[in-house]
């Protein structure tokens, strides 16, 4: 009796169990997850052919300004850093010996025409006399008006040296620039041999920048030259700030073979002194514009071990690698030679999660999910 109890109640925890299982749901596959992504479209337009490179600002004449007479400073006429005028005022050197001697070689000359002027008036007596006066006195006195003429030439030569002289007395700009650090006060006694300057003085309108360009970009300049002028950028080194925009005036004449560029000197007209001399700059020189390019973002560039690639996503979200062939890059877009066309869609941010056939979605912005949040919130509380 107690065995057949024990199998019935076997029996009926095994039915119990089996009913149990029947009851719950069968679990099922869950979907692979979506990457999270941004994505762009694969536009067409204009598209300006850039070269990029780094260069250095250089002033077209820097001059040492320095005495070339001897004498006490008397008066320093400019404030450092001032722009300077050609002809301005910079320095006055005591000028009194100068003057001096100009005041002197002017006596002499009047002194020496005077005798001159004796002399010929002798010499014309002689020669009225004719038989009269004997033929030696007569070119004795036409050698004597020569030699006084000569001195009253050399009087002359003496009055323009003396003239130059005392004009060196007073130190005048020799160009536009901006003036650096003065080097002499009022007082100071300054010298023709001496080799420190007054001050230095930069010409920084215009102004120019020496950058390189790789050899094998020379043709495009050349050709873009021929067809006009080829704009060049200066931007700072990081890029953000446009400082100045010139023009391509030179490409060097040879190219260098170690590095395997060329050297160009591009001219700006630097009205508001946004360019120094020693600045370094970033450039970018125009060669010309295409129309109807394909571009893509900067980002939506990637480099695999077969060269370059970018995600295309298809109409299922799937994302698949596309191989690609870029050109130049500018202003944050790269131009598609091959591979891409206007109208698909690429992922931009986000590619180290992808693989190629992932499955992806596009990233919620931190504005979209502030605004989805606060839908929730509202419909919480409407709740």
């Amino acid at each position: 009796m107690t065995a057949v109890l024990l199998c019935v109640l076997a029996g009926v925890v095994v039915f119990q169990h089996s009913m149990d299982l029947k009851g719950k749901p069968e679990k099922t596959a869950r979907p692979p997850a979506s990457v999270p992504v941004t994505l762009a479209k694969v536009e067409s337009g204009e598209f300006d052919t850039v070269l990029n490179g780094l260069g250095t600002i250089q002033a077209f004449n820097t001059v040492q300004v320095k005495s070339r007479v001897d004498g006490e400073i008397q008066k320093v006429a400019f404030t450092e850093g001032q722009t300077a005028h050609k002809g301005d005022v910079l320095v006055q050197i005591d000028p009194r010996p100068y003057q001096a001697a100009l005041d002197q070689a002017k006596s002499k000359k009047v002194q020496d025409e005077s005798n001159l002027k004796n002399a010929r008036l002798d010499l014309d007596r002689y020669t009225k006399l004719g038989d009269y006066a004997s033929r030696q006195q007569t070119d004795t006195q036409g050698s004597k008006v020569a030699q006084l003429a000569a001195q009253v030439a050399s009087d002359q030569a003496a009055i323009d040296n003396a003239q130059t002289q005392l004009d060196y007395a007073t130190v005048r700009s020799p160009l536009d620039g901006i003036t650096g650090f003065r080097q002499v006060d009022i007082g100071n006694l300054v010298n023709g041999s001496s080799q420190t300057p007054i001050v230095q003085i930069t010409q920084v309108e215009p102004i120019f920048a020496v950058f390189t360009a790789p050899e094998d970009q020379l043709h495009a300049i050349t050709t873009s030259m021929g067809q006009g002028d080829v704009p060049v950028e200066a931007w700072n080194t990081d890029g953000k700030t446009k400082l100045s925009v010139g023009k391509v005036s030179l490409i060097n004449n040879q190219v260098d073979t170690a590095t395997g560029t060329v050297r160009i000197k591009a001219v700006f007209e630097n009205k508001d002194h946004a360019l120094w001399p020693g600045l370094s700059v970033s450039t970018r020189m125009r060669l010309g514009r295409r129309r109807d390019a394909v571009i893509v973002p900067d980002d939506a560039i990637q480099h695999g071990p077969d060269g370059l690639f970018a995600f295309v996503v298809d109409g299922d979200r799937k994302a698949h690698q596309q191989p690609i062939t870029a050109g130049r890059s500018n202003e944050g877009r790269t131009l598609i030679l091959k591979g891409l066309t206007p109208g698909q869609t690429v992922i931009t941010a986000g590619q180290y999660k992808v693989q190629d056939g992932s499955l992806v979605e596009e990233a919620k912005t931190p504005n979209t999910h502030v605004a989805d949040q606060a839908s929730a919130d509202t419909a919480k509380d409407a709740r």
